[in-house]
Protein backbone atom coordinates (compact mmCIF):
# COMPACT_ATOMS: atom_id res chain seq x y z
CA UNK A 1 0.00 0.00 0.00
CA UNK A 2 2.74 2.47 0.93
CA UNK A 3 5.73 0.84 -0.83
CA UNK A 4 5.78 3.18 -3.85
CA UNK A 5 5.63 6.28 -1.65
CA UNK A 6 8.75 5.16 0.22
CA UNK A 7 10.46 3.76 -2.91
CA UNK A 8 10.44 0.24 -1.50
CA UNK A 9 10.24 -3.00 -3.47
CA UNK A 10 8.75 -4.96 -0.56
CA UNK A 11 6.91 -4.33 2.67
CA UNK A 12 9.77 -4.17 5.18
CA UNK A 13 7.88 -5.21 8.29
CA UNK A 14 5.89 -8.28 7.30
CA UNK A 15 5.38 -10.83 10.10
CA UNK A 16 6.16 -13.96 8.09
CA UNK A 17 9.53 -15.50 9.13
CA UNK A 18 11.41 -14.63 5.92
CA UNK A 19 15.13 -15.52 6.28
CA UNK A 20 15.96 -12.78 3.75
CA UNK A 21 15.10 -10.22 6.43
CA UNK A 22 17.03 -11.96 9.21
CA UNK A 23 19.00 -9.46 11.28
CA UNK A 24 21.80 -11.04 13.25
CA UNK A 25 22.17 -9.12 16.47
CA UNK A 26 24.92 -10.18 18.88
CA UNK A 27 22.54 -12.61 20.60
CA UNK A 28 21.26 -14.01 17.29
CA UNK A 29 24.83 -14.52 16.00
CA UNK A 30 25.76 -16.35 19.18
CA UNK A 31 22.69 -18.59 18.93
CA UNK A 32 23.23 -19.54 15.31
CA UNK A 33 26.94 -20.22 15.91
CA UNK A 34 26.04 -22.49 18.83
CA UNK A 35 23.43 -24.30 16.75
CA UNK A 36 25.81 -24.83 13.84
CA UNK A 37 28.53 -26.09 16.16
CA UNK A 38 26.16 -28.44 18.00
CA UNK A 39 24.89 -29.98 14.77
CA UNK A 40 28.33 -30.27 13.20
CA UNK A 41 29.88 -31.85 16.29
CA UNK A 42 26.83 -34.02 17.12
CA UNK A 43 26.74 -32.84 20.72
CA UNK A 44 23.45 -34.52 21.60
CA UNK A 45 20.42 -32.41 22.44
CA UNK A 46 20.50 -28.72 21.54
CA UNK A 47 18.22 -26.25 23.35
CA UNK A 48 17.21 -22.86 21.90
CA UNK A 49 14.79 -20.61 23.77
CA UNK A 50 13.48 -17.07 23.33
CA UNK A 51 10.44 -14.94 23.99
CA UNK A 52 7.45 -15.00 21.65
CA UNK A 53 8.38 -12.93 18.59
CA UNK A 54 12.12 -12.93 19.30
CA UNK A 55 13.00 -14.51 15.95
CA UNK A 56 13.47 -18.20 16.80
CA UNK A 57 11.55 -19.50 13.78
CA UNK A 58 13.32 -17.12 11.38
CA UNK A 59 16.67 -18.16 12.85
CA UNK A 60 15.83 -21.84 12.40
CA UNK A 61 14.69 -21.21 8.81
CA UNK A 62 18.02 -19.54 8.06
CA UNK A 63 19.94 -22.30 9.82
CA UNK A 64 18.32 -25.04 7.75
CA UNK A 65 19.43 -23.28 4.56
CA UNK A 66 23.02 -23.29 5.77
CA UNK A 67 23.22 -26.91 6.86
CA UNK A 68 25.86 -29.04 5.18
CA UNK A 69 24.95 -31.15 2.18
CA UNK A 70 25.27 -34.33 4.24
CA UNK A 71 22.51 -33.39 6.72
CA UNK A 72 19.09 -35.05 6.55
CA UNK A 73 16.54 -32.84 8.30
CA UNK A 74 13.05 -33.17 9.73
CA UNK A 75 11.13 -30.26 11.31
CA UNK A 76 8.11 -30.55 13.60
CA UNK A 77 5.97 -27.50 14.42
CA UNK A 78 2.77 -29.05 15.81
CA UNK A 79 3.57 -30.24 19.34
CA UNK A 80 0.09 -30.61 20.84
CA UNK A 81 -0.13 -34.24 19.82
CA UNK A 82 -0.01 -37.74 21.26
CA UNK A 83 3.11 -39.89 21.40
CA UNK A 84 2.14 -41.94 18.36
CA UNK A 85 1.13 -38.83 16.39
CA UNK A 86 4.47 -37.18 17.13
CA UNK A 87 6.39 -40.24 15.99
CA UNK A 88 4.29 -40.44 12.84
CA UNK A 89 4.99 -36.78 12.06
CA UNK A 90 8.72 -37.32 12.54
CA UNK A 91 8.77 -40.32 10.22
CA UNK A 92 6.60 -38.56 7.67
CA UNK A 93 8.90 -35.53 7.56
CA UNK A 94 11.83 -37.86 7.00
CA UNK A 95 9.90 -39.22 4.03
CA UNK A 96 8.92 -42.57 5.55
CA UNK A 97 5.60 -44.30 4.93
CA UNK A 98 3.42 -44.04 8.06
CA UNK A 99 0.04 -45.18 6.77
CA UNK A 100 -1.57 -47.87 8.91
CA UNK A 101 1.49 -48.35 11.14
CA UNK A 102 1.42 -48.56 14.92
CA UNK A 103 4.01 -47.14 17.29
CA UNK A 104 6.18 -50.25 17.28
CA UNK A 105 6.39 -50.29 13.49
CA UNK A 106 7.04 -46.54 13.39
CA UNK A 107 9.97 -46.92 15.78
CA UNK A 108 11.31 -49.87 13.81
CA UNK A 109 11.12 -47.92 10.57
CA UNK A 110 12.78 -44.87 12.13
CA UNK A 111 15.64 -46.93 13.54
CA UNK A 112 16.25 -48.63 10.19
CA UNK A 113 16.17 -45.25 8.43
CA UNK A 114 18.68 -43.72 10.86
CA UNK A 115 21.05 -46.68 10.47
CA UNK A 116 20.81 -46.38 6.69
CA UNK A 117 21.56 -42.63 6.87
CA UNK A 118 24.52 -43.30 9.16
CA UNK A 119 25.91 -45.88 6.74
CA UNK A 120 25.84 -43.16 4.08
CA UNK A 121 27.76 -40.82 6.42
CA UNK A 122 24.78 -38.50 6.73
CA UNK A 123 23.99 -36.51 9.88
CA UNK A 124 20.28 -36.84 10.74
CA UNK A 125 18.75 -33.86 12.55
CA UNK A 126 15.30 -33.42 14.09
CA UNK A 127 14.15 -29.88 14.94
CA UNK A 128 11.12 -29.59 17.22
CA UNK A 129 9.68 -26.07 17.40
CA UNK A 130 7.18 -24.89 20.05
CA UNK A 131 8.65 -27.57 22.32
CA UNK A 132 7.24 -25.85 25.42
CA UNK A 133 3.88 -27.39 24.46
CA UNK A 134 5.21 -30.93 24.80
CA UNK A 135 4.06 -32.75 27.91
CA UNK A 136 6.67 -34.31 30.18
CA UNK A 137 5.91 -37.84 28.98
CA UNK A 138 6.46 -36.78 25.36
CA UNK A 139 9.73 -35.07 26.23
CA UNK A 140 10.81 -38.28 27.92
CA UNK A 141 9.93 -40.26 24.78
CA UNK A 142 11.96 -37.82 22.71
CA UNK A 143 14.87 -38.50 25.06
CA UNK A 144 14.42 -42.19 24.35
CA UNK A 145 14.81 -41.46 20.62
CA UNK A 146 18.28 -40.20 21.40
CA UNK A 147 19.13 -43.72 22.59
CA UNK A 148 19.12 -44.85 18.97
CA UNK A 149 22.86 -45.17 18.41
CA UNK A 150 25.73 -47.23 17.11
CA UNK A 151 28.77 -48.23 19.17
CA UNK A 152 30.46 -44.97 18.27
CA UNK A 153 27.85 -42.23 17.76
CA UNK A 154 24.27 -41.07 18.10
CA UNK A 155 22.03 -41.69 15.13
CA UNK A 156 19.75 -38.70 15.70
CA UNK A 157 20.59 -35.10 16.60
CA UNK A 158 17.63 -33.34 18.31
CA UNK A 159 17.11 -29.56 18.52
CA UNK A 160 14.43 -28.35 20.95
CA UNK A 161 13.15 -24.83 20.25
CA UNK A 162 10.71 -23.07 22.53
CA UNK A 163 9.70 -20.20 24.75
CA UNK A 164 11.54 -19.51 28.06
CA UNK A 165 9.09 -21.66 30.03
CA UNK A 166 10.62 -24.68 28.28
CA UNK A 167 13.63 -24.27 30.58
CA UNK A 168 11.32 -24.41 33.59
CA UNK A 169 9.71 -27.59 32.27
CA UNK A 170 13.11 -29.20 31.73
CA UNK A 171 14.16 -28.32 35.28
CA UNK A 172 11.60 -30.72 36.79
CA UNK A 173 13.06 -33.84 38.50
CA UNK A 174 11.28 -36.21 36.13
CA UNK A 175 13.24 -34.81 33.17
CA UNK A 176 16.66 -34.98 34.81
CA UNK A 177 17.99 -37.51 32.30
CA UNK A 178 16.93 -35.36 29.34
CA UNK A 179 18.35 -32.24 30.97
CA UNK A 180 21.72 -33.92 31.43
CA UNK A 181 21.87 -34.80 27.74
CA UNK A 182 21.63 -31.20 26.55
CA UNK A 183 25.02 -30.52 24.99
CA UNK A 184 24.33 -26.98 23.74
CA UNK A 185 22.01 -24.47 25.40
CA UNK A 186 21.41 -20.94 24.12
CA UNK A 187 18.76 -18.24 24.28
CA UNK A 188 17.76 -15.27 22.14
CA UNK A 189 17.63 -12.07 24.18
CA UNK A 190 15.60 -8.94 23.29
CA UNK A 191 17.31 -6.29 21.17
CA UNK A 192 18.87 -3.30 22.90
CA UNK A 193 18.31 0.27 21.70
CA UNK A 194 21.14 0.23 19.12
CA UNK A 195 20.15 -3.15 17.75
CA UNK A 196 16.54 -1.96 17.52
CA UNK A 197 17.69 0.89 15.26
CA UNK A 198 19.98 -1.39 13.23
CA UNK A 199 17.17 -3.96 12.92
CA UNK A 200 14.80 -1.35 11.48
CA UNK A 201 17.46 -0.04 9.09
CA UNK A 202 18.33 -3.56 7.98
CA UNK A 203 14.75 -4.42 7.10
CA UNK A 204 14.31 -1.17 5.19
CA UNK A 205 17.51 -1.89 3.26
CA UNK A 206 16.39 -5.41 2.35
CA UNK A 207 13.02 -3.97 1.25
CA UNK A 208 14.75 -1.53 -1.09
CA UNK A 209 15.89 1.65 0.66
CA UNK A 210 17.69 1.94 3.97
CA UNK A 211 16.93 5.68 4.06
CA UNK A 212 13.26 5.40 3.09
CA UNK A 213 12.25 6.80 6.49
CA UNK A 214 13.98 9.18 8.88
CA UNK A 215 13.59 8.39 12.56
CA UNK A 216 14.09 11.57 14.58
CA UNK A 217 13.59 13.16 18.01
CA UNK A 218 13.73 10.06 20.20
CA UNK A 219 11.56 7.90 17.94
CA UNK A 220 13.88 4.87 18.19
CA UNK A 221 13.94 5.16 21.97
CA UNK A 222 10.14 5.25 21.98
CA UNK A 223 9.89 2.22 19.67
CA UNK A 224 12.29 0.31 21.89
CA UNK A 225 10.35 1.28 25.01
CA UNK A 226 7.02 0.07 23.64
CA UNK A 227 8.36 -3.08 21.96
CA UNK A 228 10.96 -3.98 24.62
CA UNK A 229 13.33 -5.23 21.93
CA UNK A 230 11.01 -7.95 20.56
CA UNK A 231 11.41 -8.07 16.73
CA UNK A 232 7.82 -9.11 16.00
CA UNK A 233 6.43 -6.18 17.97
CA UNK A 234 8.88 -3.82 16.28
CA UNK A 235 7.50 -5.07 12.96
CA UNK A 236 3.92 -4.46 14.05
CA UNK A 237 4.57 -0.94 15.32
CA UNK A 238 6.81 0.09 12.41
CA UNK A 239 4.30 -1.17 9.85
CA UNK A 240 1.68 1.15 11.36
CA UNK A 241 4.21 3.98 11.58
CA UNK A 242 4.91 3.74 7.85
CA UNK A 243 1.19 3.65 7.17
CA UNK A 244 0.67 6.74 9.33
CA UNK A 245 3.57 8.57 7.67
CA UNK A 246 2.18 7.66 4.24
CA UNK A 247 -1.24 9.03 5.22
CA UNK A 248 0.39 12.29 6.35
CA UNK A 249 2.59 12.51 3.26
CA UNK A 250 5.83 12.54 5.24
CA UNK A 251 8.93 10.37 5.32
CA UNK A 252 9.80 11.39 8.85
CA UNK A 253 8.83 9.55 12.05
CA UNK A 254 9.29 11.25 15.41
CA UNK A 255 8.59 10.18 18.99
CA UNK A 256 5.22 11.97 19.00
CA UNK A 257 4.05 9.83 16.08
CA UNK A 258 5.33 6.65 17.78
CA UNK A 259 3.44 7.47 20.98
CA UNK A 260 0.27 8.36 19.08
CA UNK A 261 0.26 5.11 17.09
CA UNK A 262 1.15 3.04 20.15
CA UNK A 263 -1.73 4.60 22.06
CA UNK A 264 -4.13 4.11 19.13
CA UNK A 265 -3.20 0.43 19.10
CA UNK A 266 -3.46 0.19 22.89
CA UNK A 267 -0.02 -1.34 22.56
CA UNK A 268 0.79 -1.73 26.24
CA UNK A 269 -2.44 -3.54 27.05
CA UNK A 270 -2.69 -5.59 23.87
CA UNK A 271 0.83 -7.00 23.93
CA UNK A 272 2.09 -6.60 27.48
CA UNK A 273 -1.06 -6.86 29.60
CA UNK A 274 -0.61 -3.34 30.98
CA UNK A 275 -2.69 -1.65 33.63
CA UNK A 276 -5.12 0.01 31.23
CA UNK A 277 -3.72 3.53 31.51
CA UNK A 278 -3.29 3.98 27.77
CA UNK A 279 -5.77 6.50 26.30
CA UNK A 280 -8.91 4.97 24.83
CA UNK A 281 -9.86 5.62 21.23
CA UNK A 282 -12.74 4.79 18.94
CA UNK A 283 -10.58 2.38 16.94
CA UNK A 284 -11.63 -1.27 17.04
CA UNK A 285 -8.06 -2.50 17.52
CA UNK A 286 -8.76 -6.22 17.41
CA UNK A 287 -10.77 -5.96 14.19
CA UNK A 288 -8.07 -3.75 12.66
CA UNK A 289 -5.28 -6.19 13.56
CA UNK A 290 -7.26 -9.15 12.24
CA UNK A 291 -7.89 -7.27 9.00
CA UNK A 292 -4.17 -6.66 8.57
CA UNK A 293 -3.38 -10.30 9.30
CA UNK A 294 -1.46 -9.57 12.51
CA UNK A 295 -3.24 -11.46 15.24
CA UNK A 296 -3.21 -14.73 13.35
CA UNK A 297 0.59 -14.71 13.58
CA UNK A 298 0.67 -14.14 17.31
CA UNK A 299 0.55 -17.80 18.34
Amino acid sequence: MYEAFFHLKLKPFELVPNPAFLYLSKTHKKAINYLQYGIRERTGFILLTGEVGSGKTTLISDLTKQLAHNVTLAKIFNTKVSSEQLLAMINDDFGLDVKGKDKIMLLKDLNAFLIEQHSRRRNTVLIIDEAQNLKSDLLEEIRMLSNLETNTSKLLQIVLVGQPELREILSTPSLRQLRQRIGISCSIEPLDRDDTFNYIQHRLEVAGDRDAVTFSNGSIEAIHEYCKGIPRLINILCDFLLLAAFNEGTRNVDSAMVKEIAHDLDFENLYWGGNGTAPKTNVNHTALLHALGILEHEQ
